[in-house]
């Protein structure tokens, strides 16, 4: 080990990325439907197949991405968060070099890109900080197998798995879930906190503990609300399936159908996101605000990600430090409570 001062310190922060521009739209897809945690097929099959489905919804996803300038917003909202975690974490250790890198699953800057990146900078220390707040074999195991793949340099590394329960984080999202209801007013609203969906098989059968961690931070949040003197109507729901498969549910839009039907608005909460992107701006502003208003649900209103709210950089810098205290893997704050077996804490344990 370094001595306690001087270190140099690199804190990855993975995400998965967005196209670029229009031209970045097909690639883009295709790395995400060739990576094995998406479609779970061999690589002779699953390839070909990548480049079919990326060849057939290249055309939608590029309409999509027009409706936000052409690309993602992804890339520079996660440099926002970089900048502001790398100089929260540089005055809480001034006698250390820390730098924070942006590692991206399926788009520039690839894994590839930042671990040479990484390397270059020659680090005592590595914390591995996915952007993910709940752990999913599609999210933080793709992103984190794809690492350790690649990465070959210097630097004692641990992983922060999770953080589901992360105090700034939820606090976060209290604060502008209440500035919602103020917006709100004294209309009857439901608090509905959308997460990306994933197949109900990846929980069932894989022992993916996304569904949990999303329920938890879920209870986490309202607990908040709660403190702050606010009781909440609240439901969850999951957005964005797609394919033929049974996913977890009830979806964003039956839930907004069942708020139509109480006669309530809805206030979306972005539950399992923390920068804008292509399911923030497209999918819950524009084709679930037309849906609401549709079924009569008014007011229709949302929640902004978290961004760079100061809750949630300490959130982050306090999972940074935190992992700097140990080494493996482990999560910020409370993590799984079933036993699952994707649960990557829970594999460390079982192999010691």
């Amino acid at each position: 080990m370094k001595t306690i001062n001087g270190r140099r310190i690199a804190v990855v922060l993975f995400n998965l990325g967005g196209p670029d521009d229009q031209a970045s739209v097909r690639p883009f897809l295709f790395n995400l439907f060739n990576d094995p945690a998406i479609i779970g097929l061999p690589g002779v099959a699953r390839t070909p197949l990548a480049w079919l489905i990326s060849s057939r919804r290249e055309k939608t996803a590029q309409a999509n991405y027009a409706l936000m300038g052409g690309g993602s917003p992804l890339l520079p909202e996660t440099r926002k968060q970089a900048a502001a975690l790398e100089a929260a974490l540089s005055s809480r250790l001034p006698e250390d070099e820390v730098r924070a890198f942006i590692a991206m699953r399926y788009w520039a800057p690839l894994t590839e890109e930042t671990a040479a990146e990484v390397a270059a900078f020659a680090p005592d220390e590595i914390v591995l900080l996915p952007l993910y707040p709940q752990f999913s074999t599609t999210t933080t195991q793709s992103s984190m197998k794809r690492w350790n793949a690649v990465y070959a340099g210097s630097g004692e590394s641990r992983t922060v798995c999770c953080w589901p329960e992360a105090y700034g984080w939820v606090e976060a999202q209290a604060r502008a879930i209440a500035g919602k209801l103020d917006e709100a007013g004294d209309r009857p609203v439901r608090v509905l906190f959308s997460a990306h969906g994933i197949p109900e098989s990846l929980v069932s059968r894989k022992g993916d503990p996304y569904q949990e961690q999303v329920e938890s931070t879920v209870s986490a949040v309202v607990a908040k609300l709660e403190a702050m003197g606010r009781k909440v109507d609240h439901a969850l729901c999951y957005q964005s399936r797609v394919g033929p498969m049974k996913w977890l549910g009830p979806s964003t839009p039956e839930a907004l159908e069942r708020a139509g039907s109480d006669g309530v608005g809805a206030v979306v909460v972005p539950i399992a996101f923390v920068s804008e992107h292509v399911e923030t701006l497209v999918e819950l502003d524009i084709e679930y605000g037309e849906l609401a208003h549709e079924l009569g649900v008014a007011p229709y209103l949302r929640v902004p990600a978290v961004g760079t709210s100061e809750p949630f950089i300490t959130a982050l810098a306090d999972a940074a430090l935190h992992g700097l205290s140990r080494t493996g893997v482990a999560p910020y704050g409370p993590g799984c409570r079933g036993d699952w077996k994707a649960c990557p804490c829970q594999a460390e344990n079982r192999a010691a």
